[in-house]
């Protein structure tokens, strides 16, 4: 039987990590990467979600706009080069620990991209990488966002 992961403790986190415990929301950047009718999926290395399936992404850093975090953390992530088309949406991601203090606080700004060549790369935090159909999203998915979220890019690129 394999070994069930680990949850966080306050011990895995440098001190001054902001993005644990927070005093304030830490802003995010999602990615919906698409190529043909696929959008890429990255199984997380870290907390939060961690092991779980979802969007490329991560912190933007100070000086840097909305459109840069999404090219650079695509890079990072999945040695994909992209061409950012828009924003999607902004939602928040909250997690509480055990005693209900929040542990994560997110704002996640969405991106849809497009990404015509290249092999997708497992980098990073990211354990995983694969394409995936919107039905294969909804079914790997755990957090209801992440198909929400390519849910409203389809529509969007629809128009």
């Amino acid at each position: 039987m394999p070994a069930k992961a680990k949850k966080p403790s306050a011990d895995t986190f440098p001190a001054n990590d902001e993005r644990h415990y927070p005093s304030r929301p830490v802003v995010g950047v999602g990615i919906v990467i698409w190529r043909d009718d696929k959008v890429l999926l990255v199984k997380r290395g870290h907390a939060p979600r961690q092991g779980e399936w979802g969007l490329p992404g991560g912190m933007q850093k100070l000086g840097e706009t909305i459109m840069q975090t999404a090219v650079r953390e695509a890079r990072e992530e999945t040695d994909l080069d992209i061409a950012p088309l828009g924003i999607v949406t902004a939602l928040d991601a909250l997690t509480q620990d055990e005693n209900g203090k929040v542990e994560f606080h997110y704002t996640i700004i969405e991106v849809a991209a497009e990404s015509r060549e290249g092999k997708a790369v497992a980098k990073d935090d990211a354990l995983e990488v694969r394409w995936a159909t919107i039905e294969e999203v909804e079914q790997l998915c755990a957090w209801p966002e992440v198909a929400r979220v390519v849910r409203l890019s389809i529509l969007q690129r629809a128009l």
